[in-house]
């Protein structure tokens, strides 16, 4: 049973790589303003993706062993807060957003309450620099 774990995690991920792939090759730009184009790093991800989900097909670790129920919850308590971050993005921008979300997976992996707060604002405060100063992408704010 430790293996089917390794073995179900490697054909999800090729899913995954198909849908991306899938996905790659149907983006169109009516101008190109890159000799490769927007296809080529989602296509080339998705490939090593497929790859190495590939591995854990045939050649599965010695330790893949499914979660137990705690950490199986916890796990899916960060699937459900990461929707929770697309849904909220759009609505409250990239600073607040970010601050509740990192505090509540800081909280869920049972920091205390301050703590989880602290992180949370430390690192979207530090997200928010890296983007705009660092890397001089602009990220959006509040939409009102």
């Amino acid at each position: 049973m430790s293996i089917a774990a390794d073995r179900c995690l490697g054909i999800a991920l090729m899913g995954l790589a198909a849908f991306t792939a899938v996905n790659a090759l149907s983006l169109e730009v009516p101008f190109s303003y890159d000799p490769v184009g927007p296809k080529a790093f989602p296509l080339g991800l998705s490939i090593l993706l497929g790859l190495l989900s590939l591995v854990l097909v045939i050649r599965p670790g010695e330790n893949g062993h499914w979660p137990d129920k705690r950490l199986g919850l916890r796990l899916i308590g960060v699937l459900v807060l990461l929707l929770v971050y697309a849904v909220l993005f759009p609505r409250l921008g990239f600073l607040l957003s970010s601050m509740l979300v990192i505090a509540a997976l800081a909280w869920l992996f049972e920091a205390s309450p301050l703590k989880a707060v602290a992180t949370g604002v430390l690192m979207a405060l530090g997200g928010q620099w890296l983007f705009t100063h660092g890397l001089g992408i602009g990220l959006p704010g509040l939409p009102w």
